[in-house]
């Protein structure tokens, strides 16, 4: 059994943290892919919303966000509208909403519960800045297997009844996110043609009072 470390991510291991996500999305466009510059640019205005997870030196799991304002009546955007040509500059320290950017688990580690602590981390710091949650745009990976015969909607809708498993949404469901819809062109992943999901997960904490 590894002993892991769960820390704040650092420009230091930005390398490993680009090469994690290379190995966890082998079919996403490396345009969406997290950058060693976003790393740094991270640590500088929002190091408290980046994590990653070292079994000694090694970089095993990671997870990123920012702080932004979101209309939820508004599902529709891609990963760029959020994050492109660095756009973790475009954090909001009074932002409404945490927005999960990037989090991965290396394939070798899984199993591990690693995924759930970073969550688990990532809810704390909603609960810490008084924050109403966190939203994302989840990527669908088991839709590549069921693309030619239904609609991205339509498999959302099964997944979320318990009816298909996917390796990401099906977690994330577990964790207590829900889905608000799908998202078209979200990511440029041809085996997935682009779809997500729009999952949500309110803050049971929430004080309107401190806002």
């Amino acid at each position: 059994m590894p002993e892991l470390l769960y820390a704040r991510a650092t420009s230091a291991y930005a390398v490993q943290l680009r090469e994690l996500e290379i190995v966890c999305f082998p079919t996403l466009a490396e345009a969406d892919m997290l950058t060693e510059e976003e790393v740094g640019v991270q640590e500088e205005v929002f190091p408290e919303g980046a994590f990653m997870v070292l079994d000694r030196e090694r970089v095993v799991g990671m997870a990123s966000g920012i702080f932004v304002d979101y209309d939820l009546a508004n599902l529709q955007h891609s990963l760029y509208d959020i994050a492109g040509d660095i756009g973790l500059y475009a954090h909001k320290p009074d932002g409404e909403w945490y927005y999960g950017l990037d989090i991965a688990v290396h394939p070798e580690y899984r199993g591990l519960g690693i995924g759930k602590k970073l969550y688990e981390l990532r809810k704390q710091v909603v609960k810490d800045f008084n924050k109403h949650g966190i939203i994302a745009g989840g990527v669908i990976p088991g839709y590549a297997a069921h693309k030619d015969g239904m609609s991205a909607e339509d498999y959302v809708e099964a997944v979320t009844a318990g009816e298909l498993f996917d390796p990401t949404l099906s977690f994330q469901l577990a964790n207590g996110f829900e889905v608000l819809g799908v998202i078209a062109d979200f990511v440029r992943d041809e085996a997935i043609d682009g779809w997500a999901a729009f999952i949500v997960w309110y803050n049971p904490d929430y004080d309107q009072s401190r806002a």
